[in-house]
């Protein structure tokens, strides 16, 4: 319960649009995503916290992992949160960090998760992808 999860809503056009065309490293996809999206979220964890002892040592063998474990279960409940309310989200992962960080100013002791664009939707959802079985995904050790 570390609460090392910090959002940066960034509603500018002009700087939404240099994130797109600078910081995604060439990959259309996220560009165009950026370049529409109604807000881009830049999720960033304060570093050293979760998974430290107070000595500053590592907690565990996941060493600093624990902070992305930590960004992914805020990242879910943050978009789940956004459906809820009738708002489309898409979490990118490719982007340069040294490059947001020249449109977003954050506090030295943060690093960049991951980006979420957040909109809504022109269309209802054709629905998800194919689920796997559970047979594939669970194994039941006893």
């Amino acid at each position: 319960n570390t609460q090392v999860v910090r959002y940066h809503v960034v509603k500018n056009p002009e700087i939404k649009e240099q994130i797109a065309q600078n910081c995604v490293m060439d990959f259309a996809f996220n560009a165009k995503t950026i370049s529409r999206c109604k807000a881009l979220v830049v999720v960033s964890v304060v570093t050293k916290v979760s998974g430290y002892e107070p000595d500053g040592s590592y907690s565990t063998s996941k060493e600093d992992g624990w902070e992305m474990f930590d960004a992914g279960v805020a990242n879910q409940t943050f978009c789940l949160a956004a459906y809820s309310k009738g708002v489309g989200s898409v979490i990118l992962g490719v982007f340069d960090e040294t490059k947001i960080r020249q449109y977003v100013k954050l506090p030295d002791n943060e690093r960049v998760a991951n980006l979420i664009a957040l909109g809504y939707p022109l269309e209802a959802s054709k629905g998800a992808p194919a689920r796997k079985e559970v047979s594939e995904l669970l194994e039941v050790i006893e």
